[in-house]
């Protein structure tokens, strides 16, 4: 039996006016190639850095949430590569004092979370290369997780669960897509013994390898999965694993030898000389208590205040929180209604009918349609077709049942012809139900709610067509 290790490297760029080290605007929707550029982050001659005082506060910020250990000092490095897509021939990253170390999200630890700037963007065809300075010195946040990951579900959770938090904070937009968030993952294989009586651990890991081109959360676990069985049938036959870099090739699902992977050392890191050392305790912006004052509601908090407080299914608050216009539309519709079965109700439509646009309805005139629906004035189809018309046209609720004859009745007497009806035309289903087939009692009542207009109440319809065929 072979055990997996996993452990993930992710970089996400920052939400900031301007780069990491200069002036330079961040925009990166700009399609124009090198326009926002400056001397600084073109590497002229003479030019100095300077460091961005709000890419610093965003990880502190998402140091605190972590529960990480947020750096008395830091400072910056130069870790040196030639690459045309880095033109001081190296970039300024941290390496020996990150901003923040430890802490953990979604059940996994974590290492570091530090600061860099980005690099160029490159593009290439059959005879040339062209590289794009706009996303050079962009800031870069890479977070780091412990070897502790022992699955590729469990590494895609991790990994929207940060992205969820990262949008949550303002802090990145992180699309994977636009490259704004990019995913590596380190994966190792090992034959996993079972525990001795004197240790109920075994530490043992197999080589890592690093995958890269990962721009989508699918693609990360589908990765990991082919590469742990890439991995498991090279040891069971007898080969040996190399420490190397790969990449992911979408087309064909199969990840791809790219470099042997390098070591620290062929860095050569040393701290920048043309940027200050931080004493991060001896500002009073970054001090802890400041920082816990300034963060938002936890994606995690709201799961659980949405679970406990208002009873609100595991899977239905995970929905709801997916989406921060989502979350936020539903906050404020719960103090509109007036008891937990109506939030699971509002939940219930929140997620079938309005997950994609739930700014194209007021909350307040949402949590009317809730209160109809749980004082059954309207039944379910009504309430849905109502909702239908809010989206499109806007509008009172009660005003649109009662102009479309939607709300509901309760006088059995109104629908007992609208049931007869159904029932001659509906001769087979008829017969099923009479030899005994109880399962379409509800094909009966969807048929006969439908040709009520959606203004029949179930429950009273149904009692009608067991009277008719009890006849």
């Amino acid at each position: 039996m072979y055990r997996p290790t996993i452990g993930l490297e992710i970089h996400a760029e920052l939400k900031t006016r301007t780069k990491m080290f200069c002036n330079s605007a961040n925009d990166p929707d700009e399609t124009r190639p090198n326009v926002n550029v400056c001397p600084v982050c073109m590497a002229h001659p003479g030019t100095l850095p300077v460091i961005n005082r709000e890419a610093v506060r965003h990880i502190l910020r998402i140091g605190t949430a972590v529960g990480g250990t947020l750096a008395d000092f830091t400072e910056f490095d130069r870790k040196s590569y030639f690459y045309p897509d880095i033109p001081k021939g190296y970039q300024i990253s941290q390496y020996i004092h990150p901003l923040v170390t430890g802490g953990s999200l979604a059940g996994v630890d974590i290492t570091r979370v530090h600061l860099e700037e980005d690099t160029a963007r490159s593009t290439h065809s059959h005879d040339k290369s062209l590289v794009d300075f706009n996303r050079a010195g962009i800031p870069l946040m890479e977070l780091v997780t412990e070897p502790v990951i022992k699955s590729a579900e469990e590494a895609g959770a991790f990994a929207r669960e940060l992205q969820l938090l990262l949008r949550t904070f303002g802090t990145s937009e992180a699309n994977l897509e636009k490259g704004e968030m990019r995913i590596e993952a380190n994966v190792s294989v090992a034959k996993h013994k079972a525990p001795s009586t004197k240790s109920q651990t075994n530490p043992k890991m197999g080589t890592k390898v690093e995958i890269k081109n990962l721009n989508s959360f699918r693609s990360v676990e589908r990765a990991i999965e082919y590469e742990i069985k890439r991995q498991t049938t090279l040891i069971e036959e007898g080969g040996k694993v190399v420490q190397e870099t790969r990449g992911w090739n979408e087309a064909k699902q199969e990840t791809f030898h790219q470099r042997f992977k390098e070591g620290s050392a062929d860095y050569r890191y040393f701290p920048e000389p043309d940027l200050p050392k931080l004493y991060l305790a001896e500002i009073s912006e970054f001090s802890l208590e400041t920082l816990r004052a300034s963060l938002p509601e936890l994606p995690q908090k709201r799961r659980a205040r949405y679970q406990g407080d208002l009873k609100i299914k595991v899977s239905d608050s995970v929905t709801i929180t997916e989406s921060l216009e989502g979350a936020a539309f539903f906050d404020k519709v719960i103090p509109e209604l007036t008891s937990p079965d109506q939030a699971k109700i509002a939940a219930n439509f929140l997620i079938s009918d309005l997950a994609s646009e739930p700014g194209s309805v007021s909350p307040e005139f949402f949590a009317k349609l809730v209160r109809m629906f749980a004082e059954k004035t309207l039944s379910s189809r009504g309430a849905k077709d109502v909702l239908a018309i809010m989206k499109a046209e806007g509008g009172d609720p009660e005003r649109i049942a009662k102009e479309r004859g939607l709300i509901q009745s309760h006088d059995a007497e109104i629908f007992r012809s609208a049931v007869k009806g159904v029932l001659v035309e509906e001769t087979k289903a008829v017969e099923e139900y009479r030899a005994g087939k109880e399962a379409v009692l509800q094909y009966l009542i969807g048929k006969s709610m439908k040709a009520a207009k959606g203004a029949g109440n179930p429950a009273m319809l149904k009692k009608l067509i067991t009277e008719e065929l009890g006849k």
